[in-house]
């Protein structure tokens, strides 16, 4: 299947729980016969008193009540078993209503989603962020219903750019400027750059994206190993990597929860971030800086580049034959309340135009709009591939061998394009 992929989100940005939480209601793996519509969502609490099963709770209630004769259960699972369970469920003939989750295509590539005009008001249809319903389009069908949304911006420590006497980076050449800078003041982590198994591929797009290159070509097809892929990680490891500014950890041991926590330690310069981490370091009296990735020094200051943007994806399954109901849960609850409520909860971004307009109903602040802007003209993983899910996984664990002291960025780069080529004929 060939894509044009103008962005993509695969990867939530919030992890979830270590253990499923029960949710709303009685839930089982039996998920038709019964009259009562079943939702399989992701956690997006880090304890039971940050549990999404408020929110659900709150939603289906007012759902069952403005339709009388639909109820919805909900089954919260964390981040690290949703998509491999409702894989399950659904290989099993028990597929549920409806999925909150990190995937979407490969259910698509298997006739087993209604599409969105099968479900939504036209209205609704047309509401979501530009960015986001071609990341959930197959073709021109969109399938993947973008939930809640994120993108990335280089955050750095206020208080150690003073010290170090540097300001916010435009171009690679500033940011190792502020690393060694920072360095010498004793930083730890000058620029942490997590590319461990979690999270690598959202770190590797960023650097990508920001010298013109990325995973795909204009015509939507991968390009892992692209000329300018292959500059960019040279320019890492010689620049960053060899003379030890992106401190104590090698690149493809620091994960994204590492390189997060330690930066809310205050031991990090500088490390790409989401709204969330934002929030936390404020929490913490952390002064912090946004400002998007600077660019390479090829392209200059004053050229811009698309930031990576996420989202979760709603999906809607037709083995039950619950297309009306489907459809009137999910209109009800992509109105603006709520999507605004559950976005403001996580610190995280609507998926729709209207609600990211309304920031009183979701909490959006002033940090948020940069994330927002941001998000409006992002680019996203190519979800939309249904080999995405493998090429992602090959990305991670691949993709910190090429800033290795005696990696060579062209031959990873070539042998993670072959490995993507491979997947994408099985696909």
């Amino acid at each position: 299947m060939r894509r044009r992929i103008f962005g993509a989100a695969a990867t939530t940005v919030v992890l979830g729980l270590l253990m499923p939480l029960a949710g709303c209601g009685s839930s089982g793996d039996d998920a038709g016969g019964d009259g009562t519509l079943h939702l399989v969502a992701a956690e997006y609490g880090y304890t039971p008193a940050t549990s999404s099963k408020a929110f659900w709770d709150k939603v289906t209630a007012d759902f069952t009540a403005a339709h009388p004769g639909i109820e919805v259960d909900v089954k919260l699972l964390p981040w690290s078993d949703v998509d491999r369970e409702v894989s399950r469920m659904v290989k099993e003939g028990k597929a549920p209503d409806m999925a909150l989750m990190g995937s979407y295509s490969d259910f698509a590539a298997q006739g087993r989603l209604y599409a969105a005009d099968e479900l939504l008001s036209v209205t609704a249809e047309a509401n979501f962020l530009q960015p986001l319903a071609e990341a959930g389009s197959v073709g021109s069908t969109l399938y993947g219903l973008p939930f809640v949304a994120s993108s990335r911006l280089l955050f750095y420590n206020e208080a150690l750019f003073t010290k170090a006497g540097v300001s916010a980076p435009k171009t690679w050449s500033d940011l190792k400027s502020a690393a060694k800078a920072l360095k010498d003041k004793g930083v730890k982590y000058p620029y942490a750059l997590p590319l461990g198994p979690e999270e690598a591929h959202a770190e590797a797009m960023i650097w990508e994206l920001s010298n013109g290159g990325g995973y795909a070509d204009n015509s939507g097809n991968y390009s892992l190993a692209s000329d300018l892929n292959i500059q960019t990680w040279r320019w890492v490891k010689d620049n960053l990597v060899t003379p030890g500014l992106v401190g104590p950890t090698p690149p493809a041991q620091l994960n994204r929860a590492d390189a997060f926590a330690a930066f809310l330690r205050g031991e990090v310069g500088m490390v790409n971030g989401y709204p969330s981490l934002a929030y936390e370091a404020r929490d913490k009296g952390i002064g912090v800086g946004t400002v998007p990735m600077p660019v390479s020094d090829t392209l200059g200051a004053g050229e811009s580049t698309p930031a990576v943007g996420v989202a979760d994806w709603m999906t809607a399954f037709k083995q039950n034959g619950h297309r009306a109901e489907i459809g009137a849960f999910l209109d009800f609850l992509y109105q603006d309340k709520n999507l605004s409520d559950f976005a403001g909860r996580y610190h995280l971004l609507p998926s729709t135009v209207s609600a990211s307009r309304t920031p009183a109903g979701g909490g959006l602040d002033k940090k948020d709009e940069q994330f927002l802007t941001a998000l409006r003209g992002a680019q996203l993983y190519p979800v939309n591939d249904p080999s995405w899910v493998t090429v992602s996984d090959i990305i991670k664990r691949n993709i910190g061998r090429a800033v290795e002291p005696n990696g060579d960025p062209k031959a990873v780069l070539e042998e993670i394009a072959a490995q993507a080529k491979e997947a994408d004929k099985k696909h």
